[in-house]
């Protein structure tokens, strides 16, 4: 569900001669929907009538781009760089532009706002406001960056295209039915007090509101362009994160559920899995008959508010990150009002890799092609900026469809996890790459190379039934020190190009890995016909810092001996 809002806009140029300012609003497509509305007020700042480029290049990247972001950007992170790239831009031209009289030269102020879940973004360079009116209330939620209306460059201390470097204000807050957003420009509160802004915002429409608040400032005699910007809220779009939690925190845990009970309008056909944190359902839905599976946490941890917090990430998570169609991760399905916690996902038949390793040999082509939708799978989590720090056969699910999935999102990281899961060390220790049981916090902490090490070390037990480095023990580094066997050594028909993929992708130098899922992918489509070179085998050194001294540890105590039997035995 998106926002219901009353919008209006309205500008005039006043005594000045061209209009300077600039504003718009974007509602999202329903793909975007859970990103929000954005709007945007500029002030163009003119030099030799470039204020109107600057004001329209602004509000136009910024709006026109903000849905483009990847869904996981915290809103305050995309509006930020958005706003720096086009700040780059301007000064960049103004620079080139400076020489030449002819020219016109053009910074701006600029407002944006993000409506999104229950809450608001601002985002805030110059001497444009924003207010915010709720109930008897009107708050300014912005500071101007002014010298309080000096000549040199308009009195402005911050501008957009001003300097190579700009410095954003970020604001945020909750959001409520009947609030009211203005965005104005100078020409508007230059000479309407705060007291007039509330009383003309809350007349009428939102486009007669917006109107009024215009024409009162030309009667009050502004000297600059004037334009008003009013949103109204009369109804909120889908919960968010937070909302997410909140919830998980206020509704109970629902208790053990049978065969035919039913929660929610969803219909129990039967109880699937429970390791003793999670309880897995496969439900139906009896609105449209859509079979689900059901996730919530075991009643044994119903009071743990850390697992509460974790599950609510991974609904939200996998939601965003397969909100626009995403073939290779399972779609989650968001619920409209439920009663009880508990997470919903679109229901697959089908049956893991790990499950499916025992019984079937899969050909070397089928690997192949396994191995190649799991990294477009793990390509467009890191694209979102999520590390799903889990990948290993059990987590790896062939559907029926003949579609290759990653599940399992529960303990990824996306940048917004609660502490506690980003403290956790996650995985299973013999798909965990060798740097995250260092001692060193930077090199042990999951990035995307891990789940790159993790899909290598599947891969080559795919190919052999066997793990590269064995079956590992937390903090057992010692199983690292040698190289692992090519697989063609285990099963003759994988061919020498495969062979160096695979080694590469669990090589124990980081350096020599993939860096991306896309290099990864590359490697498997190209094949035989661009095959990579040959790692060769690492030296003793580097597989063991410690071995020169264990050598020459051994040499003495093999001396030391014979020179003890020679001083007891050998006749003086």
């Amino acid at each position: 569900m998106s926002f219901d809002l009353d919008i209006g806009h309205a500008s005039e140029r006043g005594p000045r001669e061209r209009l300077e300012d600039f504003a718009a609003v974007v509602r999202p497509q329903p793909e975007n929907e859970a990103q929000g509305l954005i709007a945007a007020l500029a002030d163009g700042v003119s030099s030799g009538g470039g204020g109107l480029e600057a004001a329209q290049t602004a509000v136009l990247s910024v709006t026109g781009d903000y849905h483009a972001t990847p869904r996981t950007w915290d809103t305050s992170v995309a509006l930020d760089r958005l706003i720096s790239t086009c700040n780059g831009w301007l000064a960049d031209q103004n620079r080139r532009r400076q020489p030449f009289r002819d020219q016109p030269l053009g910074m701006t102020t600029l407002t944006a706002l993000v409506l999104r879940g229950h809450g608001y973004t601002l985002a805030h360079v110059g001497d444009t406001r924003a207010w915010l009116i709720r109930g008897q209330d009107c708050a300014l939620l912005t500071q101007d960056h002014s010298m309080g209306g000096g000549e040199f460059q308009n009195g402005l201390t911050r501008a957009v295209g001003m300097e190579d470097a700009v410095r954003v204000d970020h604001s945020e807050g909750d959001v409520q039915i009947g609030d009211v957003f203005v965005l104005t420009s100078d020409g508007v509160h230059g000479v309407l007090k705060r007291a007039q802004i509330a009383a003309l915002a809350s007349q009428g429409s939102a486009q007669e509101a917006s109107q009024a608040l215009v024409a009162k400032a030309l009667a009050a005699g502004t000297r600059d362009n004037a334009t008003a910007l009013v949103i109204r809220v009369r109804g909120l779009a889908a919960a968010l994160l937070d909302d997410a939690q909140r919830r998980g925190r206020q509704l109970p845990v629902p208790q053990r559920l049978h065969d035919g009970e039913v929660l929610d309008d969803l219909v129990v056909l039967n109880h699937v899995a429970s390791n003793g944190v999670h309880r897995l359902y496969k439900v139906q839905d009896r609105r449209n008959g859509a079979v689900l599976a059901l996730k919530t946490l075991h009643e044994g941890r119903a009071g743990d508010p850390e697992e509460r917090a974790m599950l609510a990430h991974e609904a939200w998570l996998s939601a965003r990150v397969t909100e626009r169609g995403a073939r290779g991760l399972v779609r989650a399905v968001e619920r409209d009002a439920p009663t009880h916690f508990y997470a919903l996902f679109e229901w697959v038949e089908g049956q893991s890799l790990h499950d499916m390793l025992p019984a079937r040999r899969f050909t070397v082509a089928e690997v192949v092609e396994g191995a190649s939708a799991l990294c477009r799978a793990l390509g467009r989590l890191h694209q979102h900026g999520v590390i799903h720090r889990d990948v290993k056969p059990g987590n790896i699910h062939l559907g029926a469809d003949g579609v290759w999935r990653l599940l399992d999102l529960g303990v990824a990281l996306s940048g917004q996890e609660p502490r506690s899961l980003r403290a956790l060390h996650a995985g299973t220790p013999s798909y965990i790459n060798p740097e995250q049981w260092l001692d060193d916090p930077e090199l042990a902490q999951a990035n995307a190379q891990s789940d790159l090490f993790a899909l290598g070390v599947t891969l080559y037990e795919w190919l052999t039934g066997r793990l590269p480095y064995g079956e590992i023990e937390p903090y057992q580094t010692a199983r690292y020190r040698r190289d692992p066997e090519a697989p063609s050594r285990r099963r003759p028909d994988v061919p020498i190009w495969l062979d160096h993929i695979v080694l590469k992708a669990v090589a124990r130098d980081l350096r020599q890995r993939f860096e991306t899922a896309e290099e990864f992918l590359l490697a498997l489509e190209r094949g035989a016909s661009r095959p990579l070179n040959s790692l060769g085998n690492t030296p003793l050194i580097a597989r063991d810092p410690q071995a020169l001294w264990k050598v020459a540890l051994a040499v003495s105590v093999l001396l030391n001996l014979l020179l003890l039997y020679w001083l007891a035995f050998l006749p003086r």
